[in-house]
């Protein structure tokens, strides 16, 4: 069992300015314990971690009364002083670093106003958790409503006659085929048949495509669009690419088409899953709804003008049953509903055949062999690959990315992507890649956590249904 230990002056003194974190130590033992008072404060300290130790374990234990996750890491003693100098320097840089330095969404103040813890996100200052706690917002979430700021993501429109040409010569869809104010999940690949970003590609009758990718990428992607363009206008195409300036908010959970309606001007029950429309929204003119999201929950996305967001937000609220939620409710609900984090889970060395991602590559563009890539990744569609995207429920502590993926007899055959304990199945959940011999659903793996191994399954996904509205 791990005793508190007292932080003063006197014992840890790097640890002194540490903020909410609390450092506990094991008699006659070499670990220490350092657990976050704050569990928005698990990203922050994982980083530290991941740089001051060589090895370390994540543990987490439910709370009394059934209040949630409590979160912590095991340590070598000899981290500790390392871990509160990284940590308080950590803080120090974040207090003095100018807020100029990372760019801020319209509901920046607002979030700031609602308790928002913010942080840094792919250059953006993000919302992690408001006053609740992250898996309070998450299981609000399942139950009720919630609202994510997701303004941060890339959006354009891509205009003219030779539009569905010019996005398809990047991506694995089949845009062409899509009705009228349909979208799709979509995948910009490269010649190595890797994967460059995912993205929702939607196609409107307003005579333009309406393109989200994610934010990490928006650099990447938005140079490669651009590249595209030029030699597209070069060779006589009629195409032009334009970057919107719009807010985009998510609205998620099984509440959603209730709170919703009273104030679309559309009848939402003919939106369904993938689907888009303009519609004034409270008010608000020139939303673009689409019936979508991270979350597996039935849900919207909403891109309104900067000018109406806050108003829109304040409305929304107003419903008791709608709740604001951040970054860390958002990664454990989409890893639940089974979906791809890119840079964790998909990245430029991972194919769509590997990631299991093949329903991405419409029939048309298979035999066309027409996108990026398409002559290794169409060859692995009949042929199979040596590796697999799964899902793995394991006991012990929980996993982590990198975590290595073993076989009952001890040999590593994979690696963890991403992982969390799971609010809603009180389990410990993730998904990585393993050798394909063993990718069959109910296989008996193992994970090495902390040079040590520890049962686990290869578990079908979603691990927690999905909720998506395809209609009456």
């Amino acid at each position: 069992m791990f005793e508190k230990c007292v932080i003063s002056s006197t014992t840890f003194p790097e640890i002194h300015c540490c903020g909410r974190v609390a450092v506990l130590q094991r008699k006659h033992n070499s670990e220490c314990g350092v657990q976050t008072v704050d569990d928005s404060e698990v990203f922050m300290l994982r980083e530290v971690l991941d740089l001051v130790c060589k090895e370390y374990t994540m543990w987490t234990r439910i709370l009394s009364g059934g209040r949630g996750f409590g979160f912590g890491f095991r340590v070598p003693r000899e981290c500790v002083r390392g871990v509160g100098l990284g940590i308080s320097g950590r803080q120090e840089r974040h207090a003095s670093s100018s807020e100029a330095s990372m760019r801020k969404t319209a509901l920046f103040d607002f979030h700031r106003d609602q308790g928002g813890k913010m942080v840094e996100f792919a250059g953006w200052s993000m919302p992690v958790q408001y006053k609740d706690s992250h898996i309070h917002s998450h299981m609000h979430t399942r139950q009720h409503c919630s609202i994510f700021d997701v303004s941060h993501m890339l959006q354009s429109k891509v205009h003219g006659r030779d539009r569905v040409k010019f996005i398809e010569s990047m991506i694995v869809g089949d845009i062409a085929e899509l009705k009228d104010n349909q979208g799709t999940l979509t995948l910009f690949t490269n010649d190595k048949g890797g994967i460059n970003d995912d993205l929702i590609v939607t196609k409107t009758d307003q005579g333009y495509l309406y393109v989200v990718s994610n934010a990490g990428c928006a650099d990447k992607d938005s140079a490669n669009m651009k590249a595209r363009l030029a030699k597209f206008k070069a060779a006589g195409h009629d195409v032009e690419l334009e970057f919107l300036e719009e807010c985009l908010i998510a609205v998620q959970g099984p509440s959603m088409a209730k709170v919703f309606q009273p104030g679309l001007t559309d009848d939402l029950s003919k939106l369904t899953f993938m689907t888009s429309t303009l519609a004034t929204v409270f008010g608000i003119q020139g939303c673009r709804v689409t019936r979508c999201g991270y979350t597996g929950e039935d849900g919207v996305e909403i891109s309104v003008p900067k000018s109406g967001v806050v108003a829109l937000t304040e409305r929304l609220l107003a419903n008791s049953e709608v709740k604001l939620a951040g970054l860390g409710a958002r990664d454990s609900l989409r890893l639940e509903a089974g979906l791809c984090l890119y840079g964790n889970d998909i990245d430029e060395t991972t194919t769509p055949v590997e990631a299991t991602l093949v329903w991405t590559i419409g029939k048309r563009r298979r035999q066309a062999k027409d996108f990026p890539g398409a002559e290794i990744i169409v060859p692995q569609i009949k042929a199979k690959t040596t590796r697999k995207r799964v899902g793995l429920v394991s006991t012990g502590p929980p996993v982590r990315q990198h975590t290595p993926i073993l076989s009952p007899e001890g040999k590593v055959i994979g690696e963890v992507t991403s992982g969390c304990p799971s609010p809603c199945l009180k389990q410990n959940i993730a998904m990585g890649y393993v050798d394909v011999a063993y990718a069959k659903n109910g296989t008996p793996i193992q994970v090495e956590v902390r040079k040590k191994a520890v049962k686990a399954v290869v578990t079908k996904m979603p691990f927690v249904p999905t909720n998506y509205y395809s209609g009456h």
